[in-house]
């Protein structure tokens, strides 16, 4: 019987997957709530006010709980070396005491077992403590913790702060001595103790100098001068320590940012190495940056030649568990791009896997239920071979470029010119191909292809090559002139930019 409440206890302190504990969770966060709702509460009453009275009443009451609530999860914890090696009862006790000392010891319980001294009238300000609670059990974030990160940062680091501290503590010992020894006897009348030498020594060595304390005699100014010294070398210590220590695990909050922001309608390229900065700079000419967010999802840091104009999310597009990084299910186009570095076979794997990700990754989206239109997939292939596999995979076009540049340049060598003409043709700023619904008819009378090609020409300067099926991608270039347009259809053309639908 007794083993079994010790287990359900235990449960529900450390088994966050069990039901007591979400229990015990949701209790605790509306004590939190409670509590510091009865702090502003107080704090705003007058001082002779008749409800301060059974509000503090209440307010020890939520103290107590919390008391509880931390000595059973302190008592309930089960100490790791206990359950790992066998020892002499008397062993055995005293790895229970100094396993269960240390868990107190820890950052989040000590944070906990420090806000219960808000019993004191002094100290109701440690109640806002409580808060952290709430921030490291939500499930706000889900890739970087700040808080946990942060404070893994200093169990990483112990011996480093552990160094940093004690070089402090013994030059504030040391200062304050010192002074105390030079001055204390009655020759500065603001030194009276140790106490108050030492505090005089840290306010010197931090740099923060309140002036309620300060040498008057020359031995006790060369004291000063030599704790400011070292304040200056104690300070560059600390800040070395806390930049190397912390600046990783705050920074990885980054990864938090684009999920949690509203961003919708944004064209997502997926991987990144130098020889892509082309397509970059190509997607800016065609795409404006304001209108349409522009985000690379890429693993490794930001590249220093990335444009201003896209941001950078670091991840694994591989993995379907990081794709929520770059709110992908709210996003209009995905861009595939093959990696340079390893074989066209290698590099054509990783962007089919990439594609299948992504689909999987959209099947489970409640968002994909609501859109207007599906996600557009466009995906880089370097081996022919490959370009049903990826078609397979759910891309909804496929960019052969090996394919297509060496295609250019062979037919440059029958037909000379001919891949200036296609390069001016796909790039941006000149003429280019462009496609757009067949407009209605100007009487009831069908468009033939000659008639919405001339129609084209005259009221806009486009050239129509041919019609494509929007539902089975077939397309149909150069028609006879005499071809009955079907409805539905798009028109493919060859203008400077695109145009508006014509009108009859």
């Amino acid at each position: 019987m007794l083993r079994s409440v010790a287990d359900t206890v235990h449960a529900a302190f450390h088994r966050p997957s069990t039901p007591i504990y979400q229990w015990v969770q949701g209790a605790v966060w509306l004590l939190i709530a409670l509590s510091i709702a009865l702090m502003g509460v107080d704090l705003a009453l007058e001082a002779d006010d008749p409800l301060r009275a059974p509000l503090r009443h209440v307010d020890y009451a939520i103290l107590i709980l919390f008391g509880i609530e931390i000595a059973l999860r302190i008592v309930s914890f089960h100490p790791p070396k206990v359950a790992l090696f066998k020892a002499s009862s008397a062993s055995t006790v005293m790895d229970h005491v100094l396993g269960r000392l240390l868990y107190a010891l820890q950052p989040l319980n000590l944070i906990d077992i420090i806000t219960v001294a808000a019993v004191l009238p002094e100290l109701r300000g440690l109640r806002a403590l409580r808060l952290l609670r709430l921030l490291r059990t939500t499930r706000i974030f889900r890739y970087s913790h700040p808080l946990r990160g942060t404070l893994r940062a200093f169990q990483d680091n112990t011996l480093l702060y552990m160094f940093a501290f004690s070089a402090l503590g013994v030059e504030v010992l040391v200062g304050g001595i010192s002074i105390y020894l030079v001055e204390g006897s009655g020759q500065n009348p603001n030194i009276n103790s140790m106490a108050d030498g030492l505090w005089w020594a840290l306010v010197t060595l931090t740099t923060v100098g309140f002036g309620d304390i300060s040498p008057v005699t020359g031995m006790g100014r060369v004291v000063g001068g030599v704790l400011m010294v070292g304040g200056m070398f104690t300070l560059a210590l600390f800040a070395g320590i806390v930049g190397h220590s912390l600046l990783h695990s705050v920074l990885s909050i980054r990864e938090e940012q684009f999920r949690m922001s509203t961003t919708v309608n944004h064209i997502v390229i997926l991987g990144y190495d130098a020889g892509s900065r082309m397509l970059l700079d190509a997607v800016l000419t065609e795409v404006d940056a304001e209108d349409r967010p522009l985000v690379i999802f890429s693993q490794g840091e930001r590249p220093l030649d990335i444009p201003p104009e896209y941001t950078w999310i670091q991840g694994d597009p591989t993995k379907e568990s990081e794709l929520d990084k770059a709110r992908l299910d709210h996003a209009s186009v995905v861009i595939l791009v093959s990696p340079r570095g390893v074989s066209p076979q290698q590099a054509d794997g990783t962007t089919i896997l990439t594609a299948f990700t992504i689909r999987s990754y959209l099947s489970k989206r409640p968002a994909m239920a609501h859109r207007r239109q599906p996600i557009y997939m466009v995906a880089e292939i370097l081996d022919s071979e490959n370009v049903e596999h990826v078609r397979t995979a759910g891309a909804d076009e496929v960019i052969e470029t090996n394919r297509l540049g060496f295609s250019m340049m062979s037919h440059a060598i029958t037909m000379p010119g001919t891949a200036s003409v296609m390069s001016r043709i796909t790039s941006a700023g000149a003429h280019s191909l462009y496609t757009m619904p067949v407009p209605p008819p100007p009487s009831e009378t069908p468009w033939t292809f000659a008639s919405l090609a001339s129609h084209m020409k005259r009221t806009h300067g486009a050239l129509a090559i041919g019609l494509r099926d929007p539902q089975t991608g077939a397309e149909h270039l150069t028609p006879p002139d005499g071809l009955t347009v079907p409805a539905g259809q798009d028109l493919i053309y060859l203008a400077q930019q695109a145009v508006a639908p014509p009108q009859p």
